[in-house]
């Protein structure tokens, strides 16, 4: 990596700023200043930039998150001091981000972020700033897809740190670490260390410390850059797709007091537009909850399907005709995430967030006679004459009760799944077949209710059976 004079560096930045379209020549420009090297650095060449006219810097805010300590009062006062001695106005508040944390139940990690912009915002607003300057750079840039490669993140994610986000931009984006800290011992500048960045216990200081050094001496001194690369050419992916997703999104969805999806439109679309598209949509009334991998999965699953209904965060979904139906939950509904779709006679529904298809089809004369019937396993028989159609799939409910095969009596199905040690973060995920009178006719794997086993096969069976998606059925 080769070390930069400082008019190089300005170049370097400058380059970044113009193809990024990151600030005009002459706007208002807001540092953010931690007082750890990375910012401390930013101000220094904000202010060169200043002086040959590139921007202007409107101040520099600092956030004091009163998680640290002594430590944090002098990083404060450290920061005061270096905006007056630059000449520039400084910004400060004090928020206890760990009361913050725990009264909004997210991770301190969180909370501290969220707490910092809407500063950043406030700070902004009060000089008149065009645009909020963070000194992200491109060992971030390569920490951070690590960081998403490693939690499974698709190419949204893997685009990491964009280097603009509303009025937040990012001018270190393409400069390396060990570069500020060249630039900052040529110009004689201290910087505060924050005794957090050596914790490998959090996962960024991990990636930094233990595997991005491993990277570097096993397979390439450079790896840094390839990975800011790829994080490079992910965002301009995204930004293409997003786009279209965007164009796709005003075709087919509609808001007012519902959302209205045309799911045949949905279900015809490339899965990278319509997992956008469904992803925005379900956002609209999720009321800050997280939108995963899964509540996108199945509501394409419901646009491909011709009925069925499914609970999703803040919202109900629901098949209408052609159209998918979103509407915010109505208070004390219950919050649990589920699915149900129809059964058809022949037919199958598939399972695609789970990987599994459950299969339904009826058999009667001789095919019902000469079979011996499983009540257990991936494939069961049920008797008709007790059966009230149509047939649905649908995960459990709050106060879910069937009589197990060869049980007593009524049992709860949360006693049965802890009984049959079914774990319990999957317990919310195990289909059951259910008939029109909303009873469980099969825990899918598990067990036939004992009311519908087959004990007259010539009186008519329905063949219900479970595979996963790819394999023989």
């Amino acid at each position: 990596m080769p070390m930069l004079n400082g008019e190089a560096l300005l170049t370097r930045i400058r380059r970044t700023m113009a193809r990024e379209g990151l600030a005009a020549r002459g706007q208002r420009v807001l540092v953010a200043l931690s007082g750890g090297a990375d910012s401390v650095a930013l101000l220094l060449i904000a202010r060169e930039l200043e002086r040959d006219g590139d921007l202007m810097v409107a101040g520099a805010a600092h956030l004091n998150h009163l998680l640290r300590g002594a430590d944090a009062d002098e990083d404060q006062r450290f920061c005061e001091a270096l905006a007056a001695r630059l000449g520039v106005r400084f910004f400060s508040e004090r928020v206890d981000v760990a009361a913050l944390a725990k009264g909004q139940r997210r991770s301190v990690e969180d909370a501290a972020r969220a707490a910092r912009y809407a500063f950043f915002e406030r700070a902004a607003d009060a000089c008149d700033a065009d645009v909020i300057a963070t000194a992200h750079t491109k060992d971030d840039q390569a920490e951070t897809f690590l960081l998403r490669l490693l939690r499974g993140a698709g190419s949204r994610g893997l685009a990491g740190i964009h280097p603009r986000t509303g009025r937040v931009i990012r001018p270190l984006l393409d400069i390396e670490r060990a570069t500020l800290r060249t630039y900052l011992a040529a110009h004689a500048q201290p910087f505060r260390e924050d005794a957090s960045n050596a914790d490998v216990s959090i996962p960024r200081n991990r990636v930094r410390h233990e595997l991005l050094p491993l990277l570097e001496s096993r397979f390439s001194p450079a790896v840094a850059d390839v990975l800011a690369s790829e994080a490079a050419l992910a965002y301009q992916d995204e930004e293409f797709l997003r786009e279209e997703a965007i164009k796709l999104t005003r075709r087919i969805v509609q808001e007012s007091e519902a959302t209205t999806i045309d799911a045949e439109d949905l279900a015809a679309a490339p899965r990278a537009l319509a997992s956008r598209v469904a992803k925005t949509a379900l956002e609209r009334f999720a009321g800050g909850r997280s939108i995963a991998f899964d509540h996108v999965e199945w509501l394409l699953a419901l646009a491909a399907d011709k009925r069925g209904e499914l609970s999703l965060p803040g919202q109900q979904a629901r098949r209408v005709g052609r159209t998918i139906v979103l509407e915010p939950r109505t208070p004390g509904a219950g919050r649990r995430n589920g699915f149900a779709f129809s059964l058809s006679i022949p037919g199958e529904v598939r399972l695609e967030p789970l990987g599994l298809v459950v299969r339904a089809e009826h058999l009667s004369g001789p095919a019902a006679r000469h079979m011996r019937w499983e009540a257990r396993g991936s494939e069961v028989g049920v008797a008709v004459d007790p059966i009230s159609l149509p047939l649905a799939v649908r995960n459990r409910r709050p106060g879910d009760r069937f009589r197990p095969l060869g049980a007593p009596g009524v049992r709860k199905l949360q006693d049965f799944f802890v009984d049959r040690k079914v774990p319990r973060g999957v317990r919310d995920t195990v289909p059951l077949v259910v008939d029109g009178r909303d009873r469980i006719v099969w825990v899918v794997g598990q067990s036939v209710a004992e009311e519908f086993r087959v004990t007259e096969p010539a009186q008519g069976v329905i063949l219900l059976k479970v595979r996963h998606l790819g394999g023989p059925g």
